[in-house]
């Protein structure tokens, strides 16, 4: 197969993710040149006691609806459940409740262990959440809403705690973000030095990184001068909100799903249009 060159001479700062090969390879295929960026690693909490229990709990008929938030808090429990003798158990107990996916990725984590969604945000947000069950009465209801580590997931549970639901929660994994930082000191400085030509981000924790890094260098104001010079992509509305709250416009986005093909299918556009 012959790599096309859509993207040829545009070089893109990518964080790292989980899935920083398939993306990387999508860009390079299209003729981009990548500048890897380790600004957070994806790692099983280091106590998966409280993992497990959550998995008895939910094999013990516990929950009626339970919310995944992220792909990966899925397939971290997968992994965890794998681990402890607990997978089957689990896979059969999720199959007697209904998810609820926020986005694209946890109804993928779901199709992997062969289950389906019972309901979907319309958008990909924890307000989109809250908005699909906003015709239903969940007062009484026992929900449990699988979290990621950010202060930002605890709104949708005390969300659905307002209205009366009975909400347990599940953070199956943490960041590691102390790692590599002066590799993301030294991409701070390309892009300030007009090294790279565009910034991909697909994840918010990698737009808290980045800033975290920025402000404890003293290179914030070098850094937003330098965002604002270079185009900004975002996967989806919940990273272009961070974006934002930061003062960092996100030119480029998919139109309307929200994942890694369309991200990449909107760079390609942006670059052929300037």
């Amino acid at each position: 197969m012959i790599a096309r060159s859509r993207l040829a001479g545009l070089s893109i700062l990518v964080p790292e993710t989980r899935e920083i090969d398939l993306f990387v390879a999508m860009l390079e295929a299209e003729g981009a040149a990548l500048l890897r960026c380790p600004l957070v690693r994806i790692l099983d909490v280091e106590d998966t006691g409280s993992v497990e229990a959550w998995v008895d709990r939910l094999a013990a008929g516990e929950f009626q609806d339970v919310v995944w938030l992220t792909g990966e808090g899925l397939r971290r429990i997968v992994g965890i459940a794998e681990t402890s003798g607990r997978k089957q158990l689990f896979i059969d107990a999720l199959a007697r409740v209904r998810s609820i996916t926020r986005g694209p990725k946890p109804v993928r984590a779901l199709r992997e262990i062969g289950l389906k969604p019972g309901l979907l945000a319309a958008t990909p947000t924890s307000q989109g959440v809250l908005d699909a069950l906003a015709s239903e009465t969940v007062a009484g209801r026992s929900v449990a809403v699988q979290l990621y580590p950010s202060e930002t997931a605890a709104w949708l549970p005390e969300k659905l705690r307002d209205r009366g639901a009975r909400v347990d929660v599940v953070t199956p994994y943490r960041y590691a973000s102390r790692a590599e930082t002066d590799q993301v000191v030294e991409a701070i400085r390309m892009l300030s030095a007009g090294a790279v030509g565009m910034v991909a981000f697909t994840s918010s924790p990698q737009v808290d990184r980045l800033l975290k890094v920025a402000a404890e260098y003293g290179l914030e104001a070098e850094l937003h001068r330098a965002l604002r010079k270079v185009p900004v992509a975002a996967i989806g509305p919940v990273v272009e909100k961070r974006l934002r709250e930061a003062g960092i416009a996100a030119a480029i986005t998919p139109e309307t799903t929200y994942h890694l093909k369309p991200l990449v299918h909107a760079i390609v556009q942006a670059w052929a249009s300037n």
